[in-house]
Parts: C-alpha cells; sequence; structure tokens
C-alpha cells in the first residue's frame, strides 16, 4: 500500500473530511486534534469498517453518509486490512492470543492422530447407533454409555470393559433395541410401584416354569440357548456333521441341524410362554401399555417377551445390552482400542513438548514486561491446551511487592481491582500487543487507526509506547494514523518517529468540515518568530511572554516587570514603546543585538490591539499559534482596564504583585454580584486566556487547544460587554 484515500461525510459530526494520506516516504502519520475537532468520530468511522457496521451521523440521522477507504488504485480497503486502537477498552481481550501460541507442527501432528482415532470411533459408534436406535441429537451413543457407566467418558468405559469384551463371546440381547426400552417414558412407566410388583410374580412364574422345562433351566433360559444356537451356526457346527446331546431329564436327545435346535428352542419357549397363569401376568402387564405413549413398546414387547424378566433390574439390563453390542462389535472395539494406545502415547509426549514450547506469546510477554511499569507479570496456565486444542488461553497473574519483596497469584478481577488506571490501561496495551504480534506472523497488511494511546499513562510508560510505535513503523506490512489531543504527545511521537513535515498533521475544525493541514512549526515556534520580530507584527507581539520568560529565569528583573505590563494592565502599560520592547528584546536575545523595530514610537498596547482587529477580521479559518496569542494578550489587557475601571480603587490594583486577573475577577464578583453576564464572560476570559506562556510546548498547548472560532468570538464579547 502506497496511499490511504479517505473520504467521510456526515460521519458521527464530521460533515467532511478527504485526505490522500501518502505513505510511499513514511508509514505513519501524528495527527494533533484540539478538543472538539471530532478525533474520536474519525476513530470511530474506521472502527465501524474495520467491524462491518453502517455509519451515521447521529443527530442528523437522515444525512446521506460517505465512507470511503481506498487505496491508490481506487481499489476499496479490506475492512481487516484497518485496526482501530482505542484509548481504552476496558474488558478488551485480543482475539488473536491462541494464534501466537500455535507450534504447527506440534498442531497438525496431534489433529492427525486424533483424526485416525476419530476415524475408528466413528466406525464403531455408527455400528451402535445401528444396533441401540439411538440416532438422535440430545439422546446419543456417548450420552447413554456415560449415563449407563458413572459418568465415564468413551475410551475410559471401553478400557474398563476391555477384558470382558474380549473374555465374552455370547451376545444375547445384541438384537434388542436400546432405545425401544430405555426411552425416557417407558423408563417412568417400568419404575413403577405397579409393574415391578407384576414383574416380579412375572418372573417367579417364569422361574418355575423354566425348572420344569425338559431342557431349560435357572441359568440356562432360552436366551442362554438361542445365543449357543447362534455361535454353532456361525461357527459351522453343524454343517461339519457335529451333533448336540440335550438332556431331558431322563435321556440325551440328539440334535443334528440348526433348524431341529432352533424349532426345539421355540417350542420349549411357547410352552412357558403359553401357561395360563403366567399369560394372565402377562396381559396384566399389557393392559398397562394401552395408552398411546406407550403403544411402540408395547408392540415391541409382544415380540420380544423373553426379555420381560430382564425388565426386573433396568440398570443391570442397560449394561448387558452394551456388553452384547460390544461382544458382538469386538473387532471394532479392538481395532479403535490399539488405534487408540498408539495414539495417547504419543499425545503424551506432544503435550509435554508443547508445555515446554517457548512461543510468540513468550515473547509478547518479554516485550511488555521489559517496557512497562506494572506491578504484576503474566503466566499462561494451558499452553498445551491452547497450542494443541486451541482452547482459550487461560492466564494467571503473580502480584508484585517490591516494597515488601513479596509476589502472590491473584486472578484477573483481584488484579484490575487494584490497579491505578494508568496500570489498567498498560493491561489494555498487552492485549493490543497480542493483535499486533499476531497480525505481524500472519503477514496481514495493516493501517493502525491510534486513537489516544498514551493517554492516562505516566512519563515512563508513554515513551514504551513511543517506542513500541517506532518498531511497528519498522514492519514492512504495518502503516498508522496516531491521532492525540495531547500536543506534547504529537510532538514527541513526531520527533521519535522520525516523521517529515508533510506527516505531521493538525485538525482543524471548519464550517465546510475538517481539514489537516502540515504543521507550521515543526520545532519551537519561537526560533522562527525570533527572525522576523522585524517584519510580521503579530510574531513580535507573540514573543513578549517569552521573552519575559528568559528575563525571568537570566535575573533581569526590571525587563521581566515592563514585559509583564504587556500581558497584565498595570500603571506603565500606556506608555510602553516599541522602542522599549527593542532594548529588552536585544538584552535577552544574545542573537539579536543588532535588532531593529519599524516604528519605534509606537505605543505596544495600541500594536496589539491594531493586530488583534486584524487577526479578528481576517476570514480565514485556520488561526496561527502567534494569533492566538496575540487575541488572548487583547482579551485580558481589554478585561483587565475593564476591570479595574468598574472596581475603581487604584491602591487595591497597584497592590497586586502576581494572579492579578484573578484577583481582578474576585474583587469584581463581590463588588457586582449581580452582573451575572460580564462574571460568566470574566471567568471564560480567565479560563481560556493563560496568564503564563512558557517555552516549551506542553505549556502553550492550552492555546493550541483553543477552537478558533471560540477565541474570536471571545474577543468579540470582550470588546461589546466589556467596553
Amino acid at each position: 500500500m502506497k496511499t490511504l484515500k479517505v473520504k467521510f461525510e456526515n460521519c458521527y459530526g464530521i460533515k467532511k473530511i478527504e485526505k490522500d494520506f501518502d505513505f510511499s516516504t513514511r508509514k505513519v502519520f501524528s495527527l494533533y486534534a484540539p478538543n472538539g475537532s471530532m478525533k474520536t468520530s474519525f476513530a470511530k468511522t474506521f472502527k465501524d469498517f474495520s467491524s462491518g457496521k453502517e455509519t451515521k451521523d447521529t443527530i442528523f440521522t437522515e444525512r446521506v453518509t460517505i465512507r470511503e477507504i481506498k487505496d491508490e488504485t481506487n481499489a476499496d480497503i479490506a475492512a481487516t486490512q484497518i485496526f482501530v486502537i482505542e484509548p481504552y477498552i476496558e474488558n478488551y481481550k485480543s482475539e488473536k492470543v491462541s494464534t501466537l501460541l500455535v507450534n504447527q507442527t506440534l498442531k497438525e501432528r496431534y489433529e492427525e492422530i486424533l483424526k485416525q482415532i476419530e476415524q475408528e470411533k466413528s466406525i464403531l459408534v455408527n455400528k451402535l447407533k445401528q444396533l441401540s436406535g439411538l440416532t438422535g441429537r440430545l439422546v446419543t451413543v456417548e450420552s447413554e454409555l456415560s449415563k449407563t457407566f458413572g459418568n465415564k467418558s468413551f475410551f475410559e468405559i471401553l478400557l474398563s470393559l476391555e477384558p470382558l469384551i474380549t473374555e465374552r463371546t455370547e451376545h444375547p440381547f445384541s438384537s434388542i433395541i436400546y432405545s425401544k426400552i430405555f426411552d425416557e417414558k417407558v423408563v417412568a412407566f417400568l419404575n413403577t410401584k405397579d409393574f415391578k410388583r407384576q414383574i416380579k410374580e412375572y418372573i417367579e412364574r417364569y422361574n418355575t416354569l423354566i425348572e420344569s422345562s425338559k431342557y431349560l433351566q435357572k441359568g440356562f433360559n432360552h436366551s442362554n440357548a438361542s445365543e449357543i444356537q447362534k455361535t454353532l451356526k456361525g461357527n459351522g457346527f453343524f454343517k461339519a456333521k457335529h451333533s448336540v446331546n440335550l438332556f431331558n431329564g431322563s435321556t440325551n436327545d440328539t440334535i443334528t441341524s440348526e433348524d431341529d435346535f432352533q424349532e426345539l428352542i421355540s417350542k420349549e419357549l411357547e410352552t412357558v410362554l403359553s401357561d395360563g397363569e403366567i399369560q394372565k401376568k402377562f396381559n396384566e402387564i399389557d393392559s398397562k401399555l394401552s395408552n398411546a405413549q406407550l403403544k411402540e413398546f408395547r408392540e415391541y414387547l409382544f415380540d420380544n417377551k423373553g426379555i420381560l424378566n430382564e425388565l426386573a433390574n433396568l440398570d443391570n439390563f442397560k449394561k448387558e445390552i452394551w456388553y452384547s453390542y460390544f461382544v458382538e462389535q469386538k473387532s471394532f472395539v479392538q481395532t479403535l482400542l490399539e488405534e487408540y494406545k498408539k495414539g495417547k502415547e504419543e499425545i503424551e509426549q506432544i503435550i509435554s513438548v508443547a508445555k515446554s514450547e517457548q512461543t510468540e506469546w513468550n515473547n509478547v510477554i518479554d516485550i511488555f514486561n521489559k517496557r512497562f511499569s506494572v506491578p504484576f507479570q503474566l503466566k499462561l496456565i494451558n499452553q498445551d491446551d491452547v497450542i494443541l486444542k486451541s482452547e482459550s488461553p487461560n492466564l494467571s497473574f503473580v502480584f508484585n511487592d517490591k516494597l515488601q519483596n513479596q509476589s502472590k497469584d491473584v486472578d484477573e478481577t483481584a488484579l484490575l481491582s487494584v490497579l491505578s488506571q494508568g496500570e489498567r490501561r498498560a493491561f489494555y496495551l498487552l492485549n493490543i500487543i497480542f493483535e499486533v504480534r499476531a497480525r505481524q506472523k500472519s503477514g496481514q497488511e495493516t493501517v493502525f487507526i491510534v486513537d489516544d494511546i498514551a493517554d492516562s499513562f505516566d512519563y515512563k510508560n508513554k515513551y514504551a509506547i513511543v517506542e513500541y510505535l517506532k518498531e511497528i513503523t519498522e514492519e514492512p506490512i504495518f502503516y498508522q494514523i496516531i491521532l492525540t489531543h495531547n500536543f506534547d504527545f504529537h510532538r514527541t511521537v513526531s520527533s521519535r518517529l522520525d516523521m517529515s513535515r508533510q506527516n505531521k498533521l493538525n485538525i482543524v475544525k471548519t464550517a465546510a468540515g475538517i481539514t489537516l493541514i502540515q504543521e507550521k512549526y515543526q520545532n519551537n515556534p519561537f526560533l522562527h518568530w525570533k527572525d522576523n520580530l522585524h517584519t510580521d507584527r503579530a510574531m513580535l507581539i507573540a514573543s513578549i511572554p517569552f521573552v519575559r520568560n528568559l528575563a525571568e529565569y537570566s535575573g533581569n528583573n526590571a525587563d521581566f516587570l515592563l514585559l509583564t505590563s504587556l500581558l497584565h494592565f498595570k500603571p506603565n502599560t500606556n506608555t510602553l514603546k516599541v522602542s522599549d520592547i527593542e532594548e529588552i528584546f536585544k538584552r535577552n536575545l544574545m542573537d539579536k543585538a543588532g535588532l531593529t523595530l519599524p516604528d519605534p514610537n509606537k505605543i505596544v498596547v495600541d500594536l496589539i490591539y491594531e493586530t488583534a482587529e486584524i487577526i479578528y477580521n481576517d476570514p480565514s479559518e485556520i488561526v496561527e499559534l502567534e494569533n492566538k496569542i496575540v487575541l488572548s494578550m487583547a482579551i485580558r489587557l481589554k478585561s483587565e482596564i475593564y476591570l479595574k475601571r468598574e472596581i475603581n480603587d487604584n491602591p487595591f490594583w497597584t497592590a497586586i504583585t502576581k494572579n492579578q486577573t484573578f484577583e481582578l475577577i474576585k474583587r469584581f464578583k463581590t463588588d457586582f454580584p449581580a452582573r451575572a453576564n460580564e462574571i460568566l464572560l470574566l471567568d471564560q476570559i480567565n479560563l481560556m486566556t493563560p496568564e503564563n506562556i512558557h517555552l516549551n510546548s506542553f505549556m502553550y498547548e492550552p492555546i493550541l487547544d483553543m477552537a478558533n472560532d471560540h477565541l474570536k468570538q471571545l474577543y468579540n464579547d470582550t470588546k461589546t460587554i466589556l467596553a
């Protein structure tokens, strides 16, 4: 990307902004945004774009919104290419943290093993579904197995049953459909007292008849006989001309074919089940199954009367059915367990490696711990699960009390409750670093919209942020637009990130919308003003507060007091001439010994008022710093003249040695409490026109922050209301 073309109209109060951000020489811009210049709206519009949300004008919703973000070819930027770093989001968590923990080789092998196990498991589960009839989403083979065998996992159950499955050959209930019996409504019925009584009577009669059977006995009922018949058939017993002898109570009856064996078992069972008393017991049970909900079970039971005696112990019957299923599918069970055991051993080795893995995540933590001053460190508890199972990272925090040389593990809630606002913001920034690192790792070209990220940080952490922003600019796929209302941070980041003139911009709110202009003063503005004292009235006047500071710092008290008379109305204010300040400037500016100013006999205060009028009447919506200082000085002088005149107490006025404007306003409020309009205006003047304008950028930031139209309006109000 070489250029980011932005066009917004009617976006959260932004009337219009159109700007091409040229990244061809430097991939970062710093935008200084005085309060009220729509910085937040600018960032919010980008946030909407990156989140796939519509943007609108909050108040005038009927206005048509335009939101275009394109590259140098006029192609639309992808939403994923924009990431807005907001000042602070309390519960923000980067969704990309887990990507920094991935060792792709380990993860791929881990997933391959699981896939192989899952394939074999799927084959067995599908067989069990067919046998059990459990094909729904809520009640599944696995959920029923877990419920039946003590809430164990699928593989825990198979491993515990492996000896039984291996040893058993019979599976008498493999043809029984589990879902037909263990339906919720059916089980509720089977657990009623009436049914339990009736089934007990039925079983007692059934056992009596079995005991009197020629071939069947307790311990060898029709189910056992049928199972033997199936086993013999399946192994070709009768086809090999073998025979079976069944003892009939006195002699042996020889069976030589499958059909004869089956017919004998069926007849013997029919003899038992056709008994009049047992028929009566069955009919009593059957009558209870007449309602529609149990109709299907009734029909199934009618076709499988042989299972009736198993219903006395449902828990045991459940297990026996599953045993039968597993035994019938023994080969699939064995194949699955072999694959599972083999894979489990390798998985344990992979997990061990994953736990000790040094990841990108650790690198982020190192960056954070080294750069930022916070009383906590982070630990990752479940690194192996994040790497291998894509689970969310589970973090723990170690809080350090350096004064007591103690540390303690705490959870996130407890940690945040004791952190300062700046420390909480640092924790938020940690998640931002995760996001940035993840985008770097994935090769995601990104424009970062950085919205006042250093707000509320102490200076140590502010400079750590600046250094991190510098690192971002060094990444070939990253671009930045840094927004701030803090002029000191703007100047710092512009310097540290080595921005050229066209990359240092000021946001100016005008009637037409928002304009981005190159910063006029790339360095200390006073250096430029010094070179133009003789040619530019505004720069000459704006230099007065600065030279006054120099005189104060240098011990030139007389010069300091004279220049103070041009910032505050003093007895000598109306007598000071341009020639007076020329001499003062020569004495205090070592490189201006040959300075010659025009109009040496002109009264300086008149020069201030005339220049202020020119600035006020200039239609330009962009007011330079020197012009703002001139307006501020004129406002303060005019207001103090008004206050001095109205109070009319010269001894009080001349006795003031500091904070003159404040003291005069305080006295005015006492003497004229009913003048509400004047008091309101005077409070605004005291707030908006700083008494001291110092050499460093931090101290003249309040003037830079003043909206141009507000300052001009204040000047006009001062002229008219305080005339």
